[in-house]
């Protein structure tokens, strides 16, 4: 791996920076001050250290945002993304959100950089539940429950059976195990209702921690992401 890569990933600084922290003499490799910025280097073996700080090196990255209204689901877009949320020394090459949220959904979204994972967890075919807590228009009646439960016909394509629990008459937690585009909206549409207020609460084991505030991350802890990985198949 490039050194430069190796401290941008690492959080230090990007790579556009990293050559003049070199040139600055801040960066040593096993001992001797770097001065190549390409220079390889094995995350594995090496000794790096910056500014005298030794450096550890992770190679994926794993993000719980609390997303807030108006942000979009996206690695790069006109607007503001998940991405720009996060602080410069966080940021690397290759993070993305896994999964979609519209813009003024909020909630549990997961950035992280291992592909193979996020694909995993989005695939159709490991059924990963997503929760969302909802506020919407109208009552809803036994009758529409009965249907959103049992599968709804959204523009041509009917869902897969949804667990819905109330906690009033116009809002409660819909869980559903697929993803498609504005689904959750559509589901109530379909109904003659529409949402109001939508926040994803859950990804599969994934729970958001009630501590973040919206526009908040932190990364996520051992036992989180061993769960996750367990929810996906990996």
């Amino acid at each position: 791996m490039r050194l430069d890569k190796f401290l941008a990933d690492c959080g230090v600084c990007t790579r556009r920076d990293a050559a003049r922290a070199i040139g600055s003499g801040k960066v040593a490799v096993n001992g001797a001050t770097a001065r190549d910025r390409g220079m390889q280097v094995d995350p594995d073996s090496d000794v790096i250290t910056f500014a005298g700080r030794k450096l550890s090196y992770e190679k994926f990255i794993y993000i719980m945002m609390n997303k807030p209204e108006g942000v979009v689901s996206a690695s790069e877009d006109r607007g503001t993304t998940v991405i720009d949320l996060l602080p410069d020394d966080v940021r690397r090459d290759g993070l993305f959100p896994c999964g979609r949220l519209d813009k003024n959904t909020v909630g549990l979204i997961l950035i992280t950089d291992d592909g193979e994972t996020g694909h995993f967890l989005l695939s159709p075919k490991r059924h990963v539940a997503k929760e969302y807590r909802f506020t919407v228009r109208d009552k809803l009646t036994e009758t529409d429950l009965s249907k959103l439960e049992s599968g709804v016909d959204i523009g041509g394509y009917v869902t897969k059976p949804a667990e819905i629990e109330m906690t009033g008459e116009r809002e409660g937690y819909i869980r559903i195990s697929e993803g498609k585009y504005h689904q959750i909206k559509l589901m109530m549409n379909a109904v003659g209702n529409g949402i109001t207020f939508l926040e994803r609460t859950r990804f599969g084991s994934l729970a958001l921690d009630p501590a973040l505030a919206r526009g908040e991350w932190r990364k996520l802890t051992g036992a989180e992401l061993e769960s996750l990985k367990k929810d996906a198949g990996v």
